[in-house]
């Protein structure tokens, strides 16, 4: 599937600045039509072999730039229930890197280069959303301690509570990133999102991003969403037991009920950068700007920086001989 301008015949994106549908030709807006073809071996556009991968449900024809939507990858089981659409265009996602990173003293010379943020690369990442309803069944013992001192004595008062606890908690949209290309961790890094913003999803948002179908199902990334939950009906529980010096606890039961899974796609801008025969990973959400990633240091300017310190400090304490001397 390629949205071609209806205008001018050119590829149609979504951009995010505008929230609608654009042509960089003819730079008209709204004017796409939609070109179906179900080959996941040939450009749509101009017919030349394209290799998507197992997992690609959207890319770009190497030989023309065309921006296609691999229909069948997001047909039946495949198909999004919804679909956050990106806020930041590439501007703005490089602009979010250079406020980051701007400031940073050892960074070699080319991570924040033209040449180098051309790799900068949106792409819809599958997520998983679980809605969970938790029942937490706490009992325990909690101590009190009291101290004063009276005359030349101190006394130390400890009370005893019998502490009983029950909650009930609702967590909607709890998200588990299933990309295997992803890092789980810089994923989780990525939230929160503004999940108010989801819409139905609409193959349009696509035009113009890489994509990808879930890696991994349902069922099998269910033990990553539930560990989230019980971490935060946990902090909600301790929450609930503030004001006690101990607390030991005696009975301990958290019982979660599934009551929602969504698939739905998440906007991701993802920057690759090579430094020293390894490459460094920089991720930027989509739609808050929030970056994450950790900068690789440039030993010459480390080295540079080392020289230029020391003889600085050098020459100052020569002028301070130099105007002890003269005294």
């Amino acid at each position: 599937m390629i949205y071609k301008c209806k205008n001018c015949g050119g590829n149609t994106i979504y951009e995010p600045s505008r929230k609608r549908m654009y042509c960089p030709h003819c730079e008209s807006l709204d004017s796409e039509n939609i070109v179906r073809d179900n080959s996941l071996a040939q450009c749509g556009n101009c017919g030349a072999p394209i290799t998507p991968g197992q997992y690609a449900s959207a890319g770009r024809c190497a030989h023309c730039g065309s921006y296609i939507v691999y229909e069948e990858r997001i047909d039946g089981v495949f198909k999004p229930h919804q679909i956050l659409p990106f806020r930041l265009n590439k501007d703005m996602a490089v602009e979010r890197l250079n406020q980051e990173f701007h400031k940073k003293t050892f960074l070699p010379a080319g991570f924040l280069s033209q040449k180098s943020l051309e790799k900068l690369q949106g792409i819809y990442v599958p997520f998983w959303l679980y809605g969970y309803q938790a029942h937490y069944d706490f009992e325990g013992e909690g101590t009190r301690v009291r101290s004063w001192r009276q005359g030349d004595m101190e006394y130390t008062e400890t009370s005893y509570y019998h502490i009983i606890r029950q909650m009930e908690a609702d967590f909607d949209k709890v998200p588990v990133d299933a990309s295997f290309m992803m890092d789980d961790g810089e994923m989780d890094l990525m939230e929160p999102y503004a999940y108010q913003e989801l819409e139905e999803f609409d193959p349009k948002y696509m035009s113009g991003f890489d994509g990808e179908v879930y890696n991994q199902s349902a069922p099998e990334l269910e033990g990553r969403a539930q560990v989230k939950v019980r971490d935060a009906s946990e902090s909600l529980m301790q929450g609930s037991l503030s004001g006690y010096n101990t607390i030991r606890p005696g009975r301990k039961n958290l019982h979660l009920q599934r009551n929602d899974i969504r698939y739905v796609l998440m906007p991701v801008w993802m920057y690759l950068y090579q430094y020293q025969g390894k490459t460094w990973r920089f991720h930027v959400n989509g739609q808050t700007g929030k970056v994450t990633g950790k900068t690789p240091v440039s030993g010459r300017k480390v080295i540079l920086y080392g020289l230029t310190t020391m003889f600085s400090v050098s020459a100052i304490f020569y002028l301070i001989g130099a105007i002890l001397g003269m005294l």
